[in-house]
């Protein structure tokens, strides 16, 4: 094997015999081979770093002529993006972002929408690479605006070490995807709802070392999705980590979340549905820390914020959380372990083990279930899965084992809705004690 071969190689080794993952993820060929074979730099096509030319029409040229072997390059400046970019089709390219890009435009949509390639890779060789959105000059508003990044049906493709900031809707979405790799990311949103940090309904994707901010998901798996390895994720005063929310014909299996750590956010992990069908299977939250959270482990198969869909429920089963430590805010208000599974459909195989939180008010704390069969917590045992009424244990003292780190990055304020927000740096550490599988590009 080549030099390079044997990097790639060596890169998406620890895809191979981790967590959920069916195969291996990433790039096909890295990044230095297609630029090696042809490099694209937007400069050439009309692009200027003034903050004011539009980059759209030069992006869209640049990608034209690398789109089948290269790497297109948005070196380091100050770009605008006033018209959106759809990258479709293509094959064994790259884009290089070091750069950053202001939006300036005001469609819907997505900024940036890369569609049905294969061996791609999306980075900033510099770490500093970033698309600012802007999104607070809607938001003031009570307006929404664009995605900021969409991939849909891309194979074998990385993103990494860029920033995404203040976007107009969702920050960035991975629709019908296979074998992908997502790392080293910083996302930083507004203190409001809709603005999702990272969205996937994909296949065989590993997503890892990445913080997110803002008031939504933080890193939620949707239907239909299987194979999915998450972990090493800061949620830093967000919505927190989901699955869902949850409807008809739900198809979401092998699906694991490992080393999350949640500040001040809504909930460390949330499962989201109102009626609905099909079903949960094989999934496993390990090593979760969380302070200063609303909600902690919540299952809630009658969520108040969706409307109902039709359907007895979505069936989970074979559900696991193992080693959850840390606060909530407050334990009687929102009781740490809240598992309401649908009538129609109970929960079943739910396991709670070495689970140790406590509140950071008062001197209590309750944990509630319904209709959900398993051991640990509050669930019921037994092979006979028959709908109850919800069911309630409260605990007067802290369980041992409930102290647990805190991370120095941790937010002390949310980012507003009518303000700039900062384009942050991308952290060096977003676990506790866990060292980011690969260093920045930029290091």
């Amino acid at each position: 094997m080549h030099l390079t071969s044997c990097l790639v190689a060596l890169s998406i080794l620890p895809a191979l015999v981790v967590g959920q993952l069916s195969g291996s993820v990433g790039p096909l060929t890295s990044h230095a081979t297609k630029t090696a074979k042809k490099t694209c730099n937007v400069l050439n096509y009309g692009a200027v770093a003034d903050k004011t030319t539009d980059l759209g029409p030069p992006l869209a040229s640049a990608w034209a002529a690398c789109k089948t072997g290269g790497t297109v390059v948005i070196p380091s400046g100050d770009y605008a993006l006033s018209t959106w970019v759809t990258l479709n089709g293509g094959s064994a390219w790259a884009l290089q972002l070091d750069g950053i890009i202001y939006r300036t435009g005001t469609a819907g949509g997505n900024m940036i929408f890369i569609r049905n390639t294969d061996d791609f890779e999306l980075f900033s060789s510099t770490s500093k690479g970033a698309i600012q959105g802007f999104g607070y000059e809607f938001h003031k508003d009570k307006l929404y605006g664009a995605r900021i990044l969409r991939l849909y049906k891309i194979t074998d493709f990385s993103v990494h070490d860029v920033a995404l900031v203040d976007a107009p809707a969702f920050h960035f979405s991975l629709d019908t995807c296979t074998n992908g790799e997502v790392y080293n990311m910083a996302i930083r949103g507004g203190n409001e709802g809709g603005l999702d940090g990272i969205d996937v309904w994909s296949n065989n994707i590993w997503i890892h070392d990445v913080m997110v901010t803002n008031k939504d998901e933080c890193v939620t798996v949707k239907s239909p999705s299987k194979n999915i390895l998450i972990e090493n994720i800061y949620c830093n005063w967000s919505g927190g980590c989901a699955l869902g929310s949850l409807g008809a014909d739900t198809a979401i299996s092998d699906v694991t979340y490992k080393n999350v750590y949640t500040w001040s956010s809504n909930q460390m992990m949330m499962i989201k549905s109102n009626g609905g069908s099909g079903s949960v299977s094989n999934v496993v939250f390990e090593n979760f820390i969380g302070h200063g959270n609303a909600y902690s482990l919540d299952i809630d198969q009658y969520w108040a914020s969706m409307s109902a869909v039709a359907g007895d429920g979505v069936q989970l089963s074979d559900v696991t959380f193992k080693n959850w430590k840390g606060t909530c805010a407050s334990g009687t208000s929102r009781g740490p372990i809240k598992v309401i599974c649908a009538d129609g459909a109970p929960c079943s195989g739910v396991t709670i083990s070495d689970f140790a939180m406590w509140t950071e008010s008062g001197s209590k704390e309750w944990y509630s279930c319904r209709s959900a069969f398993g051991s640990g917590g509050c669930l019921r045992s037994g092979s006979s899965h028959t709908s109850y009424s919800v069911s309630t244990t409260t605990l007067s003292a802290a369980p041992s084992g409930y102290s647990a780190a805190s991370m120095k990055e941790n937010l002390q304020t949310a980012f507003g809705t009518t303000a700039s927000i900062p384009i942050p740096t991308i952290p060096t550490s977003f676990y506790p004690g866990a060292t980011p599988y690969s260093k920045l590009a930029g290091a």
